[in-house]
C-alpha cells in the first residue's frame, strides 16, 4: 500500500508539521519472496528492515481485541464501537490515557490511575507476553535472520504503547541509549498491533539514522569522558549529556532539519514488523487519525543469549523501573 509522496496527508510531530520535502517512504520488503541474504543486507544498509505480513494478521488483531477489552472499563473507547477497532471516545480527556515512553504520566484522576494499572498489567498477560511477543513466526524468523538459532532470547521487558489522538508522540532516540549495559547487537522488532494510517501515529525513521546514531554514541562517549564520568556512569542514559528521559530530542522536525535528513514514514497493517538496529534513530508522529483510531504497538528486543546483554531487561516492564 505505497503512498506517493504527493499524496501524503499532513504529518505532525511534537514540534509541528513535517516538511513534505523532507519526508520519504520506508522501503517495504516481502519476507516470503526476498532472500535472507538480501534482507540482512537491507538492515545493514538502511538500519531498518520493514517486513510486510510477517505475522498472521488474525493473531495480531486478537491481541488488539484482548488489550482493548481489558482497557474498556476505563472509558477509553467509543461505546458505539467494538474493542478490536480501538476507537477513542472523544468525550474523554486524552491526557487521562498517557502513552508509555512519551515522558507523560498519569494525571492522578481515578480514570487515569485505573488506566495506568490496567495498561501495565497487560504486559504480563499470556495473550501478550507469550502469544504475541513470542509468536512462533517471529521467533523463527529472528533465529534464522540473526544466525543465533536456539540461542535467541526474547527479552522480557517490552513496551506496549498506545498513542491517542491529541497526546504527545515519542521523541527522537536510538535504542542503545537504554540498553547500554550490554552489547550493541540487540535487534528490535516494532510490531504495530492493528492497522495504522499514515497520519495515525506510527513510527518514523531518520534516513541513514543508524549512521548518525553511531556517530552520536561516539560523541556521547567523548563527552562522558570529558565530564569525568566513570565507565559505569557513562553507561547510563540518564546523565548530563542526554535529556532527562534519555531522548536525543523531543522535536523530530527540528532534529531532521538540523541534520539535513528526511524522516521516512509509512502506513502499517496488522502483521507487519519493522526490525531496526541499536543505533537507528526513530520517533513517532502525532496521531491525527480522522476516525479516532488508537495507535497500539509494541517494542520487542532480541539478543544472542551467549553474549553480554543488558540484564536490566530481564523483567516485565514497570513504569518506574528507571530504564
Amino acid at each position: 500500500m505505497p503512498h506517493p509522496e504527493t499524496d501524503f496527508p499532513d504529518l505532525y510531530v511534537n514540534d509541528g508539521q513535517l516538511d513534505p520535502q523532507r519526508t520519504g517512504l520506508l522501503e517495504a520488503t516481502c519476507p516470503r519472496t526476498t532472500p535472507m541474504a538480501e534482507m540482512r543486507h537491507r538492515l545493514e544498509r538502511d538500519g531498518y528492515l520493514y517486513l510486510k505480513g510477517l505475522l498472521p494478521r488474525a493473531d495480531v488483531l486478537e491481541a488488539r481485541r484482548k488489550y482493548f477489552e481489558m482497557l474498556a472499563p476505563t472509558g477509553i473507547l467509543d461505546p458505539r464501537t467494538s474493542p478490536i477497532e480501538g476507537i477513542f471516545d472523544r468525550s474523554q480527556d486524552a491526557t487521562d490515557f498517557p502513552g508509555f515512553g512519551t515522558g507523560r504520566h498519569g494525571t492522578g484522576t481515578t480514570t487515569s490511575d485505573t488506566f495506568m494499572m490496567l495498561a501495565l498489567r497487560a504486559h504480563a498477560e499470556d495473550w501478550y507476553r507469550n502469544d504475541l511477543c513470542k509468536h512462533p513466526a517471529l521467533i523463527a524468523f529472528v533465529e534464522d535472520f540473526t544466525g543465533w538459532g536456539k540461542s535467541t532470547w526474547a527479552l522480557e521487558r517490552t513496551i506496549l504503547r498506545n498513542n491517542l489522538p491529541g497526546n504527545p508522540a515519542t521523541g527522537v532516540h536510538y535504542d542503545y541509549i537504554f540498553l547500554r549495559h550490554g552489547e550493541d547487537s540487540v535487534l528490535t522488532a516494532w510490531v504495530p498491533v492493528g492497522d495504522i494510517a499514515l497520519n495515525g501515529g506510527g513510527l518514523i525513521y531518520l534516513e541513514n539514522g543508524h549512521v548518525l546514531g553511531r556517530a552520536t554514541e561516539g560523541q556521547f562517549t567523548s563527552k562522558a569522558q570529558a565530564a569525568g564520568l566513570s565507565e559505569e556512569e557513562a553507561k547510563t542514559a540518564f546523565n548530563q549529556n542526554m535529556m532527562s528521559n534519555g531522548m536525543l530530542s523531543q522535536d523530530p522536525r527540528h532534529f531532521g532539519e538540523e541534520h539535513q535528513r528526511r524522516w521516512l514514514v509509512s502506513a502499517y497493517e496488522a502483521g507487519d514488523v519493522v526490525f531496526h538496529d541499536s543505533y537507528m534513530i526513530h520517533a513517532s508522529t502525532l496521531n491525527h487519525d480522522e476516525n479516532g483510531v488508537i495507535r497500539l504497538g509494541t517494542d520487542l528486543r532480541f539478543v544472542d543469549g551467549r553474549g553480554g546483554w543488558d540484564t536490566r531487561w530481564a523483567s516485565i516492564y514497570r513504569d518506574d523501573d528507571g530504564l
